[in-house]
């Protein structure tokens, strides 16, 4: 697959070996702890990889829409190109999008009627140099996951704080069932000797998924073969899905510190 860097403010197109990710990724970490009177709020920095991956978008598309705080600068900067006849259908990939893109005065249809999506834009809350991702802090990774899988292509947008050399300090979502859900949280204790795994909670009681699930917070550490991970959590009675998106994203869309603009296909 290919894999470059576009530098959106210059116009370039700049070869991007895996191995300068973490340079990447250590400028960015640098800048925050010296020079943040320089740097655009993150919330800013969120507003202009959405508004970017806008121009994906054309009159008429039916495409697959994500979930969380990045993607709702999407959704402002679609409604601020289109008039509300514009013809926009969308897959949403939660309740929570599915409200917005109603507000939007778009089309909405499920993933049961549509054959394949052209394509799905969607947030992550961590991205690695091979484009494998940790998904669902917003809890709606079952159906992100699954709206990705329909998809020609999936593009990710982030902020920098998403870039990361490995998976791995953002807690793994594991969506569970109910029904027996302490049982899968001891087992994936015993067997993988994690940090801490929590039952996710709203308020004083357990956070319930659009699916009717649990989802457990899992803390692994660094994850060096999220691959391998994603197939030992999946295969444990009670696991619905993991947050690892693995091999499954074609593009990322992603701020720099100053505001520029970079894009990495993968």
């Amino acid at each position: 697959m290919k894999n470059h860097y576009k530098d959106t403010l210059k116009g370039n197109t700049l070869p991007n070996p895996v191995g300068q990710w973490p340079l990447l990724v250590s400028k960015w970490h640098n800048l925050v702890g010296q020079t943040k009177s320089v740097m655009l709020p993150t919330e800013r920095l969120k507003e202009k990889a959405g508004r970017q991956a806008a121009k994906l978008i054309s009159p008429g598309m039916t495409f697959g829409l994500g979930t969380g705080s990045t993607v709702k600068w999407l959704i402002e900067e679609l409604q601020d190109r289109f008039p509300k006849n514009a013809n926009l259908t969308v897959v949403p990939t939660s309740e929570q999008s599915a409200r917005l893109a109603r507000q939007a005065g778009w089309q909405i249809k499920e993933l049961n009627e549509v054959e394949r999506l052209e394509l799905t834009i969607d947030g992550a809350d961590e991205a690695d140099p091979s484009g494998n991702l940790i998904k669902g802090g917003g809890g709606a990774l079952l159906r992100e996951k699954l709206v990705a899988a329909a998809s020609d292509k999936l593009v990710i947008i982030a902020d920098p704080t998403k870039l990361v050399e490995k998976l791995g300090k953002f807690p793994l979502p594991v969506e569970v069932i109910p029904f027996g859900y302490t049982h899968v949280q001891r087992k994936i204790k015993e067997q993988f000797g994690v940090a801490g795994i929590q039952l996710r909670s709203k308020g004083q009681e357990p956070f319930i998924t659009d699916s009717g699930n649990f989802i457990l917070d899992v803390e692994f550490g660094v994850i060096d073969d999220p691959a391998a991970l994603d197939k030992a959590l999946q295969i444990i009675p009670g696991v619905v899905e993991t947050g690892l998106f693995v091999g499954m994203a074609h593009s990322l869309i992603h701020t720099r510190p100053d505001g520029g603009i970079t894009e990495k296909e993968f």
